[in-house]
């Protein structure tokens, strides 16, 4: 029987992405550059194959931005700056713009109310910086919602790593086998959990229009009262 959900943040229940379209959007126009759908794409193929090598520990997160930014802006015309410091001011003009979008997916707060006063103990389990995490959390509204808060920095190892989720549910003060993940990633979030033994349930932010997670999550707990409206698909395992 589950007793305690535990969540990923960016892509389930913080709106990453289109925080950072806008985001970048705005910078690329700082920097005069068109707000073109392709000049999006590789920002956001820079981002990934960037955040992974950090998650890795190939580097730091601090040369991970800078490397996105080594990556994009030859690409788009623009010769980078040569220092780690005017990199990493540049990238700082970003992460402003980056900032002034942070947004929670509409429904997520609602689903962790509900999940609580259901009696689930409530868990979050997200890669990143503990400063950047937690200021997206305070930002959002999120921070009240959790029973604990697990963030790799701290914690010392990044999902999928079994040390990661026996972190979330010792926290949590369960069993992993009593436990529930919610998560995008279907590596990171969801084989990462079921790996120790947690039930794991693939979300996909992604749809347009968007779902809610809320169906999905309430229909694996088998709960007898809807925790929100229809409309999500999501995918047990």
């Amino acid at each position: 029987m589950v007793k305690a959900v535990g969540f990923d943040l960016d892509g389930t229940l913080f709106d990453h992405r289109g925080s950072a379209e806008s985001g970048v959007d705005r910078f690329f126009k700082e920097l005069g550059l068109d707000q073109s759908y392709q000049a999006r794409d590789i920002w956001f193929a820079a981002e990934e194959a960037q955040f992974e090598r950090w998650r890795s520990g190939e580097i730091s997160f601090q040369e991970q931005r800078r490397e996105r930014l080594r990556a994009v802006l030859p690409v788009l015309g623009i010769t980078p700056p040569t220092t780690a410091t005017r990199l990493d001011e540049l990238f700082e003009v970003y992460v402003e713009a980056y900032r002034d979008e942070w947004r929670a997916f509409p429904d997520s707060l609602e689903l962790l109310t509900a999940l609580r006063a259901a009696g689930y103990r409530t868990g979050l389990l997200t890669n990143g910086t503990e400063a950047q995490q937690l200021d997206k959390l305070r930002c959002t509204g999120l921070d009240r919602a959790f029973d604990f808060i697990g963030i790799s920095e701290a914690i010392g190892a990044q999902k999928p790593d079994a040390r990661a989720f026996h972190a979330l549910a010792q926290g949590l003060r369960f069993d992993p086998a009593e436990c529930l993940f919610v998560g995008d990633h279907p590596i990171h979030d969801v084989a990462g959990a079921r790996a120790t033994g947690m039930s794991g349930l693939l979300v996909d932010r992604s749809a347009d229009p968007p779902g809610s997670i809320a169906e999905a999550v309430n229909a694996y707990l088998r709960g007898g009262s809807r925790l929100a409206s229809e409309g999500f698909r999501g995918q047990g395992t």
